[in-house]
């Protein structure tokens, strides 16, 4: 799968494509419903996918502090398009130029005149252009002018409700991580390189492999048992901090993980993080020794339910 950073890197060979349009957070079973319809279409008429997607996201955009916290990363959400088979991801940088598109210019002007897009297929529920004013009978009236398909796709349910970012986002946040792998339709994880730290875990006794998530805030915050891959040949089990550090004066999101019975060096190494269990939500000591007790005793719930697992 090839990734097309901006419109201004639209070839000739990106033309004529089948496309799909949405921030895809999570790429969930909703997603990957579009998604494999898409790639089913497309095959049939050997054509190419293309999805569009944005960084930021729009609402991250317009309101940067309150904006929801995000399913996956940039490069999670990469490794799932490409599961489903995506061929081409086109990067959009929303913008103040992009979000004053008008839903007629953004047909006209992107889809049509940059992509010469053969048919786009999308959740019922998807808006576009500046104030959000296109819609899915908008964008069918003016395929019939422009000469492409539309494909409406409904939506899916799970437990009688319909799957959505938001559905997922309020199931992590409320530590429910197995409802949130159900609506995902994949187990939940998160990813990044090893950096150097603070070293604050090797000064009170629990090395942390820290792990880089740039501006990513994770949707799942609050200390939780994990499973770890990238720390050599087999899965680790560990306990991980995601989020904020705020005894330390720690505002941005991180994500540190303690590898039980694990030493080696990985910084560099890229670790692929799966949350199991969520422990306990994060909070502030007022000690370090304070901190040190609950991480022992974080540590034993760990051991404790991953030995329960094993049995």
């Amino acid at each position: 799968m090839q990734v097309i950073r901006g419109l201004h890197n639209i070839r000739e060979q990106h033309h004529g494509c089948f496309v799909s349009i949405g921030n895809f957070d999570g790429v969930h079973r909703g997603h990957e419903q579009i998604l494999r319809h898409l790639v089913a279409r497309a095959r049939n008429e050997n054509a190419k996918t293309l999805v569009m997607i944005f960084e930021p996201q729009p609402k991250e955009f317009f309101e940067p502090d309150s904006a929801p916290l995000r399913v996956t990363g940039f490069r999670e959400k990469l490794a799932r398009l490409a599961a489903c088979g995506i061929d081409w991801v086109l990067c959009v940088p929303f913008n103040q130029r992009f979000r004053s598109l008008s839903a007629q210019a953004f047909v006209s002007e992107v889809l049509v005149g940059q992509l010469a897009v053969t048919h786009v297929s999308i959740g019922d529920d998807f808006r576009f252009g500046c104030d959000r004013a296109g819609n899915l009978a908008y964008l069918q009236t003016a395929a019939l002018d422009h000469g492409f398909a539309v494909t409406d796709n409904g939506t899916i349910e799970h437990q009688d409700a319909r799957i959505s970012s938001t559905r997922i986002r309020q199931a992590l946040a409320a530590g429910k991580i197995s409802e949130a792998n159900a609506l995902l339709g994949w187990e939940y994880q998160l990813s990044g390189r090893v950096v150097h730290g603070m070293a604050l875990g090797r000064t009170l006794g629990v090395p942390t492999a820290n792990i880089r998530l740039h501006a990513y805030r994770p949707a799942l915050q609050g200390v939780v048992a994990v499973t770890v891959q990238g720390a050599g040949d087999k899965t680790v089990n560990g306990v991980a901090n995601i989020g904020p550090k705020p005894t330390v004066n720690g505002s941005q999101a991180t994500l540190e993980v303690h590898l039980l019975d694990f030493d080696g060096d990985l910084y560099g190494q890229h670790l692929f993080v799966t949350p199991k269990l969520k422990l306990r939500d994060i909070h502030k000591f007022e000690t370090l020794d304070q901190l040190k007790q609950q991480i022992f005793d974080d540590i034993a719930q760990a051991r404790a339910y991953f030995s329960k697992q094993e049995r």
